[in-house]
């Protein structure tokens, strides 16, 4: 059984979004999940097995101001709305799970117009993972986490995703309303930014929209820096060409200034076995000067 009848649908400028293996098996690890004797591995079959579900409401979509949300806060807005991003949720809480979101690095529980990390807690929680490296400490502050002032007798298991709640007005098969969880983002992907949180995912898309040639983006930074890696299929003028069209777009999509525009052949940017892109071993390459790029452009 699934704690949430649908599993978190995340739209980024109109794109499906699907959740990443971490978020499902995470989820799965924490809450009540019996895996049928024909589930293997593969996250596509994980995938299908989630999608599935229970009875209940169909889900709901909202639409959130993206600028509130790099400040942490949660701000509805009208579908269309300059700047909205929209949300489907994840699906019914079931019976016996509760769902909390806090303050990632105060532990503190946050009200409803606040984004914050998504806790779980449940009879059927997960202790640990099994491991030879020794990391006790920090498999404690994921598996029995509690909130540093209101209830903090209640343990929690973090989810290292970031999300918020509402209140809905579906009700299930008992007439009764149940809440919904939207899901945003993973915690240790989201980039602070002159004081604001970012999500890779939302400027990488804006990238990809912008060109034909770019097949793929990834972003991370590099000191105070936002650098912005694109894989070409096309000529090196067309590299040239790209640099002015990346920085355009995330200026007047996020706001933000690119620092470092790196063009790279098709197949560079790594991706693991999960379908995920490796930003941070991209990263490494990138300082390691291991990219060969085609082009690079420093705007420093």
């Amino acid at each position: 059984m699934i704690v949430f009848s649908v599993w978190p649908c995340l739209f980024t400028n109109c794109s499906l979004r699907k959740p990443s293996e971490e978020l499902l098996l995470c989820c799965c690890c924490c809450c009540l999940w019996s895996p049928p004797s024909d589930c293997d591995d593969e996250p596509h079959r994980l995938w299908k097995l989630a999608e599935k579900g229970t009875s209940g409401p169909d889900p709901t979509t909202v639409y959130v101001d993206m600028r509130a949300l790099r400040h942490d806060r949660v701000r509805l807005v009208e579908r269309g709305s300059p700047h909205s991003l929209p949300l489907m949720e994840s699906g019914k809480i079931l019976p016996g799970v509760r769902i909390i979101i806090a303050n990632p690095e105060t532990k503190g529980p946050l009200g409803d117009s606040h984004l914050g990390e998504i806790w779980v807690h449940s009879a059927h929680n997960a202790s640990g993972y099994f491991t030879i490296y020794g990391d006790e400490s920090l498999q404690s502050d994921h598996f029995n986490s509690r909130l540093s002032f209101g209830d903090t007798q209640t343990v929690w298991a973090r989810t290292g995703y970031l999300g918020f709640l509402r209140r809905t007005e579906l009700t299930d098969a008992n007439g009764e309303r149940h809440d919904a969880l939207y899901v945003v983002g993973a915690l240790d992907e989201a980039m602070e930014l002159r004081g604001m949180r970012y999500h890779p995912i939302d400027i990488e898309t804006s990238v990809i929209r912008a060109h034909k040639s770019v097949t793929e983006c990834a972003v991370f930074t590099w000191t105070n820096l936002l650098v912005v890696v694109v894989e070409l299929d096309g000529s090196e003028q067309e590299a040239l060409d790209l640099v002015p069209l990346v920085t355009n777009v995330v200026l007047e999509e996020h706001y933000l200034v690119v620092g470092v525009v790196v063009v790279v052949d098709i197949g560079v940017i790594p991706i693991n076995s999960r379908g995920e892109k490796q930003r941070m071993h991209l990263r490494d390459g990138f300082l390691a000067d291991q990219l060969d790029p085609i082009y690079v452009a420093y705007n420093m």
